[in-house]
Order: C-alpha cells, then structure tokens, then sequence
C-alpha cells in the first residue's frame, strides 16, 4: 500500500489493494491479489505483489477475522497519530542520557495525548462483541 500525498512518484492508491485485504475470504483475497499481479499498477510497481506473496502466512489468519475487527486494525489513522505524537516528543528533546530517560518521556507522552482522545473506537459494540465470542472467557463484554 504505497501512498505520499507530499511526492508525486508515489501514486498507489490504498484502494488498489483494498479488495485483497477486504476480501470475504482467504480464497477471495487470493483471487483479488491474482486481479491485482494482471493490473496496469502491479506492472508499473512490481515489487508489490511478491510482497504479498511473500506474508501470506501471515496476511491470510487475518482474514479469519469478521469484518468489523478487520477494519479496526487496518484503520491505522489513530496508530499513526500516536505515533506522530511519539517521534514529536523525541525530537525535540534530542538526545537522552539513558534508556530509562527515553521511556519516561515516551510515558510523559502517551499521558499528555490521552487527555486529547475525545473519540471511541467507530463501531466499537459490534467489534466488541465479535472479540467477546472469539476470545471467550479472556475478553469479558462487562
């Protein structure tokens, strides 16, 4: 999934992979990767595919999940943001003095960006409720 709004030499779009990844299916996913390799995009970003191919041991027991856990972990908009929170933090103190300094200010960060979630999880119930039967007696719904 190669995509940089800021350079225009990367233009895959998210969605030419979408159907792979949103797949009912892990034999649909395998189909819809197949439509991709025949594509004008997989030919003009050839290194894509095989890479695919390559993780499927590790794509395909995702695409046991429901739909609705799916998207909750390919919806990556609040992890980027954490993580953005994150390197601003490191950045601008520089350099530290040991290990435990690091992760005192990395702790220092999470608390300050905590305080901004104003947001739950989009379609958290349904999600919860599929974890809850998945999971059963390690995910309590209460």
């Amino acid at each position: 999934m190669v995509h940089d709004r800021g350079h225009n030499h990367f233009d895959v779009s998210p969605d030419a992979l979408k159907a792979i990844y949103t797949a009912v299916d892990a034999g649909a996913a395998e189909q819809a990767l197949a439509e991709f390799e025949d594509s004008d995009l997989a030919k003009r970003y050839p290194a894509i595919a095989p890479s695919w191919r390559r993780a499927w041991n590790e794509v395909s027991p995702f695409l046991d999940y429901p739909p609705e856990v799916r998207k909750l972990i390919y919806t990556t908009n609040a992890i980027d943001a954490l993580n953005s929170k994150i390197r601003r933090a490191v950045r601008t103190r520089g350099h530290f003095p040991s290990d435990d300094a690091a992760a005192k200010l990395i702790y220092l960060a999470l608390n300050a960006t905590s305080t901004e979630w104003k947001r739950s999880v989009r379609e958290w119930h349904a999600v919860r409720g599929q974890l809850a039967i998945m999971f059963e007696g390690r995910f309590p719904i209460a």
